[in-house]
């Protein structure tokens, strides 16, 4: 990502633009095993973003937010995001940054009401020719002592 690219925010959906000023961004150390750099290169990146004090969000679009995400966010109302997979500071931010605009537009997304509908007629003639096959089949299994 370019740094004009970066200057614009980033982009959840297509309505929706978060401007930079509004995400903080820290490096630091990553853990796990490392060679001789692992103490001095902070390459792991911590993204964090308040959903409370954003100026583009709307007050329903916070409310969704903040419900749909509230496992995931601090008492503060933040989403901290922690990026660690690449080696470059630069790709896990970038990382950090897509999964953020990931993690909004999908809760931001309104899930479409499903529409009832009925069977059609040669699903049900279907369903009861099935059912009248699977009987016959039954009856004819039984022994003749039952009859």
């Amino acid at each position: 990502m370019t740094r004009s690219k970066r200057a614009l925010g980033i982009r959840v959906n297509p309505d929706l633009v978060l401007p930079e000023g509004e995400i903080g961004l820290r490096a630091v150390r990553a853990g796990g095993p490392g060679g001789q750099a692992v103490n001095k290169v902070a390459t792991k990146v911590e993204l964090r973003f308040s959903i409370l004090r954003s100026g583009v969000l709307d007050d329903g679009q916070k409310a969704r937010l903040l419900q749909k995400l509230a496992p995931r966010l601090t008492r503060s109302g933040d989403l901290v995001i922690q990026a660690s997979i690449h080696r470059e500071r630069r790709r896990n931010e970038e990382e950090a940054r897509a999964r953020l605009a990931r993690i909004l537009g999908g809760a931001l997304a309104t899930v479409k009401p499903r529409v009832k509908t009925h069977p059609s007629a040669s699903s049900r003639r279907r369903r009861l020719e099935s059912k009248r096959r699977k009987g016959l089949r039954k009856h004819e299994r039984r022994s003749v002592e039952e009859e």
